[in-house]
């Protein structure tokens, strides 16, 4: 139960930090000011390095579907703790979208959440950079797969252990310098399901991309790990 609730507080943490420094910060996702893109790579990369040193030692800090998925395929987890880091994923998301949404509806002036409101994502005309579904879900997996590469690197017995949760941190970092104008950037379908719930409209119906995607990304790099990278002792 302790790796579950982690994994909660993890996801929680991970949305309150990303999502909402996006929307503080006066970021909408048909308009890019405030933070920038730089600023809210960076509080989504910052938020994965302290959760990777807060509950790591406890459950991993996977905070994300993907990676739990992922981490069944490749032989890493069992099935029970799939299914329980999901849940607790999941729910520590929708948490998380809550608390954002709670505090942004205090603004003064606030009548509700614009399309593809509170950090969802999303894609197509109106979305940023108007990107279309194919871009979408190329983007989605394949920064998925670099994701859990560097995380299955890292965590390895020849990875440098200490150094891991920075390195997982920049690589999103750089991710979400080049997805934000296409997708948003989630290789995470539960980062995407917490504010998709709030929002509801477009971003909802897209929901489906942001599941689909990141997983699919996070088991070709299982495939990828297992078959071709990783070294046995």
């Amino acid at each position: 139960m302790k790796k579950y609730v982690a994994e909660f507080i993890g996801t929680l943490s991970l949305v309150l930090f990303g999502c909402g420094s996006a929307v503080m910060s006066g970021i909408t996702n048909t308009k890019l000011d405030g933070l920038g893109i730089l600023g809210i790579s960076l509080a989504f990369g910052l938020a994965v390095v302290a959760m990777a040193y807060a509950i790591g030692p406890i459950s991993g800090c996977h905070i994300n579907p993907a990676i739990s998925i992922s981490m069944l395929a490749a032989g890493k987890l069992s099935v029970q703790d799939t299914i329980g880091y999901i849940v607790a994923q999941v729910i520590g998301a929708i948490a998380g979208a809550g608390i954002v949404y709670f505090i942004l509806s205090g603004r003064s002036g606030f009548t509700g959440l614009q399309e593809w409101g509170l950090g969802s994502n999303g894609w197509g005309d109106g979305y940023l950079g108007n990107y279309s579904t194919t871009s979408a879900f190329v983007t989605e997996m394949v920064m998925t797969c670099i994701f859990l590469l560097v995380i299955f690197g890292t965590t390895s017995k020849q990875g440098n252990s200490t150094m891991a949760g920075l390195a997982i941190g920049v690589t999103l970092v750089l991710i979400h310098l080049v997805a934000i104008p296409i997708t948003g950037t989630s290789v995470n379908p539960a980062r995407s399901i917490g504010p998709a719930i709030f929002a509801g409209g477009k971003a909802l119906s897209q929901l489906w991309l942001f599941i689909i995607a990141p997983v699919l990304g996070g088991l070709l790099a299982a495939g990828i790990w297992k078959f071709l990278l990783e070294t046995k002792e």
